[in-house]
This record gives structure tokens, C-alpha cells and sequence, in this order.
């Protein structure tokens, strides 16, 4: 088993990681070296293990070959062995972890055991009385550990080397070596385990702060530019808020450039084109020239859509955040906003041949109170009542009706002219969207309802009736 370099498995980290989240990346960064770590230490424990099952294995072969050695006496000029037959019996027994022994005169005259048993490598004279201890192999496939003893016997004269070899299987040591591997990385598997979650825990710990922070842009809304509030954070992310509210800033700046423009441009021109609107009926009712009495009809039209598409624009400008955070606040009666506005447009309602009434839920009917600004309020209303009258043609009629509906307070407005096909539905809500060619508006009415309901933390919605007509819809919160 070999280590990984850190190259490889900064490239196996990249490999894993790709395109993950943070909390994935640190735990896999974190997890990694602690695999690499885990299998390293496998590796130097089952060496370590073997080593000392070699220890083990080679003291009693150490003594098992000096006990053979004392069995073999000179007597003299030959050999006697004192080997019965019940020692040899007793070596042999084990089929699974077989013990072989030799006895051999160098340079191999043989005399007593296995003939296959491999002889020590030696360097220089073998040394007398000094084990040899050394893996080989018997019948070219079997791993044995080989304890050998030079010992000499005879006079000085006849002086001869006997070599006294015991062996023995590896497959014992390799099971002590495998079983003191298991003792010791399954505790460390566990610790192993125990520590990642423990790091998991602290990298969801630690990356909290950045999901609060998350929450806070996801929660607001797309106009919503204050700048983000994360005192408690560590320093790291207080720098990226620094750095967001910065951005927030420069853009808040931009748009409010751009939205104070529009506003005194629509100011500035309230003034010529009501001048203008006013010397045009004047023309008109002073001129007796067909042709001319044409011409100015068509100058005073775009005069009364251009007026009425400046106070549109200033309406919008009246229900932008900043604005509507200027105004007072206070408790709206719906009821009582949704009377009075009808009766304001009766009149023109009447001029345009069209029946506005109101659908009265009776005097003893709870009223209907919401919190938010009065202005905006009648301001989105107005241009319901506005679109209904400018669109549903002749004959028609609209109702506007206030009821409640959980903890919403609803007022509708209802026409029964032809409607918005329903693929138009959510366009008509945009700026300068206009489902029909038709009538004089500009394509405001609807983005600036719907801009002072989600100024009031409501809704605005569109559905058809049956067989024609449309029916508009504006919830919002009720007063607490």
C-alpha cells in the first residue's frame, strides 16, 4: 500500500468535488486526508503487526531449532540422533500450520527432515551459534518462515559445520497480523466516522451565518434595496456584506436618479399639457372650419392621453418604496373607501354610458379595515375603476365589491365587457403593456395596482367571467 501524493488527490479532490455545494466541498476537503490518513495507518499497522508476529514465530522456532540441535550428538566420526519418533509426530501434527525441519552438514550432505527447505544467504563465514531468520519458499509455492543454526561438532582435528533449520507456514502469522489489523482500524473506523460528524456538524455550524444571509436576499423583494444587516457574523462575511451593501447603494442610487428624473419630468409637463388641453377645447368650440375642427380634435386627444399618462407616471412614482415609506400610514376602511370612489366615478361612468354600482353588503356588515396608505390605496382603485370604464364598452357594467376572505380583506372590480384573453394575464401587469389597441390608456393602470398591493404586502389578480367580462381582484392583509 502506497501513500497518495498530494498532487493526486488535490486532482481527486477536484474530481470528486466539481461542482458541489460548500458544505460538500469542506467535507470532502476535510474527509479526504482523513481517509488517506486512515489508510496509511492500515498500511503501517498490519506492517507493524507482521513484524511483531515475526518476533513471536521466530522465538519459538529459535527455540525449537536449539532443541533439534541438542538432539544431534557426535559420536565419533559419525552423528547420533536422538529424534523419536512421537517428537517428529508432534511437529507434523498440524496440517493447516505445518512445521518442517533439516538437519544437513555443509555444503548440503543431508541427514535428518525435509530436503526442500531453502539454506540462508550468507555473507562472509556463517556465524556459530547465531540464528538465521528468513521468509522463503517450499515446493515453489508455499511461504514459510525459516529459523537456521550453525553448530560444529568434533575435536579440533576433525572439526565439521551442522546446520539445524526449522520452518514453519505463514499463514498463522498472516492471521495474527490480520486480526491485530482488525482490532485496530475497526476502532479507528469508528473514530474515524465519529470525527466526521462531528465535522459535518461544525461546517453547518460554521456556514450558518452565510445561509442567514442567503435567507435575507431571497426574502426580499426585487425593488428592495436597504442594505443587509448582519452584525453577528463572522468578519469573513461581514467583508461580503460590506461589499453587497456597497453594490445595494450604487444601485439604489442609480434608480433613484432615474425615478426622480421621471417624477419632475412628469411635473414639469402637468403644466404646458394642462395649457394645452385647455387652449384646444377652447379652439375647438370657436373654430367652424370642418378640416381644422379635425386636426384640433386629434391634437386635443393627444393632449388628454399624454395628461393622463403624466398623472400615471406620478402615480407611480407616489407607490415606489421610498415614497410609500414617506407616507402616513394608518387604518383603511375598504367599505368606506370602495363608496366613495365609486361615487367620484359615477359620472363619467354616466358619460361613457356604462352602469357602475356597488355591491353593498348591508349597514350592519363588519367593516373592513386594513393597515396601510390611504392615498395608494384609493390611488389603485381608481385606476381599477378607470380600466374597467375606458374598456368595457358601452352598455357594459362594473361592480366593485369589498368582503373578507380569511385574514384578507378583498376588493374587486368586475365589468362585463370582453375581457383579457388568459395568455394576457400576467403581461397586463408589466409597464407599457396593453392587452388592446383600443381606448386612450398608456398600459400603467394594472403595474401600478399591483405595485401598491405588494407595497401592502397583498396581491392582485385576474380571472375571467363567464360568458365575457373580467373580474379584478386585490387582497390584502387585514388590520390587527
Amino acid at each position: 500500500m502506497r501513500a497518495i501524493p498530494g498532487s493526486l488527490m488535490l486532482r481527486l479532490t477536484r474530481l470528486v468535488v466539481g461542482d458541489q455545494s460548500l458544505h460538500k466541498q469542506l467535507l470532502l476537503w476535510l474527509v479526504l486526508p482523513q481517509l488517506v490518513l486512515w489508510m496509511a495507518a492500515a498500511f503501517v499497522t498490519y506492517n507493524v503487526a507482521a513484524r511483531y508476529a515475526n518476533r513471536a514465530i521466530d522465538a519459538s522456532l529459535l527455540q525449537a531449532t536449539r532443541a533439534l540441535a541438542r538432539q544431534v550428538k557426535p559420536i565419533g566420526n559419525g552423528l547420533f540422533i536422538d529424534f523419536p519418533r512421537a517428537a517428529q509426530d508432534i511437529i507434523e501434527a498440524d496440517p493447516d500450520d505445518r512445521v518442517y525441519y533439516m538437519v544437513s552438514t555443509p555444503p548440503g550432505q543431508f541427514i535428518l527432515g525435509s530436503k526442500k527447505l531453502p539454506p540462508p544467504a550468507l555473507i562472509g563465514p556463517p556465524r556459530l551459534g547465531e540464528p538465521y531468520f528468513y521468509d522463503g519458499l517450499i515446493d515453489d509455492r508455499m511461504p514459510i518462515r525459516v529459523a537456521a543454526l550453525y553448530v560444529a561438532y568434533g575435536d579440533s582435528k576433525t572439526r565439521q559445520l551442522m546446520l539445524v533449520q526449522i520452518a514453519r507456514g505463514r499463514a498463522r502469522r498472516d492471521e495474527l497480523a490480520r486480526s491485530i489489523l482488525g482490532d485496530t482500524v475497526l476502532p479507528l473506523s469508528g473514530l474515524i466516522l465519529l470525527m466526521t460528524m462531528i465535522v459535518w456538524a461544525g461546517i453547518r455550524a460554521g456556514l450558518a451565518p452565510l445561509a442567514r444571509m442567503r435567507a435575507l436576499v431571497e426574502d426580499r423583494a426585487p425593488n428592495d434595496l436597504a442594505p443587509l444587516r448582519i452584525d453577528d457574523s463572522p468578519q469573513e462575511l461581514r467583508s461580503l456584506s460590506r461589499a453587497l451593501n456597497d453594490l445595494l447603494a450604487a444601485v439604489h442610487e442609480s434608480v433613484a436618479a432615474q425615478r426622480r428624473f421621471v417624477n419632475d419630468a412628469a411635473h414639469q409637463l402637468r403644466t404646458p399639457l394642462a395649457g394645452l388641453k385647455s387652449q384646444t377645447e377652447l379652439a375647438l368650440g370657436e373654430n367652424v372650419d370642418p378640416a381644422q375642427q379635425q386636426r384640433l380634435e386629434r391634437v386635443h386627444e393627444s393632449a388628454v392621453r399624454s395628461a393622463h399618462l403624466v398623472n400615471q407616471l406620478l402615480s407611480l412614482a407616489r407607490a415606489e418604496p421610498e415614497s410609500a415609506l414617506a407616507q402616513h400610514s394608518s387604518r383603511v376602511d375598504l367599505r368606506e373607501l370602495a363608496r366613495e370612489v365609486t361615487a367620484e366615478w359615477v359620472p363619467k361612468a354616466l358619460q361613457a354610458a356604462i352602469d357602475l354600482g356597488l355591491d353593498e353588503a348591508g349597514d350592519d356588515a363588519p367593516p373592513v379595515t386594513v393597515q396601510g396608505h390611504p392615498l395608494l390605496i384609493r390611488e389603485a382603485l381608481q385606476n381599477l375603476i378607470d380600466n374597467a370604464i375606458r374598456y368595457a364598452g358601452a352598455s357594459s357594467e362594473v361592480t366593485v365589491g369589498v368582503r373578507r376572505e380569511g385574514s384578507y380583506g378583498i376588493v374587486q372590480v368586475t365589468d362585463t365587457g370582453p375581457g383579457i384573453p388568459p395568455d394576457l394575464h400576467r403581461a397586463v401587469f408589466e409597464r407599457f403593456v396593453r392587452a388592446t389597441h383600443e381606448g386612450s390608456g398608456c398600459g400603467l393602470g394594472l403595474a401600478i395596482v399591483k405595485s401598491i398591493a405588494e407595497r401592502h404586502a397583498g396581491q392582485v389578480t385576474l380571472s375571467g367571467m363567464t360568458p365575457h367580462g373580467l373580474q379584478v381582484r386585490i387582497a390584502l392583509p387585514l388590520a390587527r
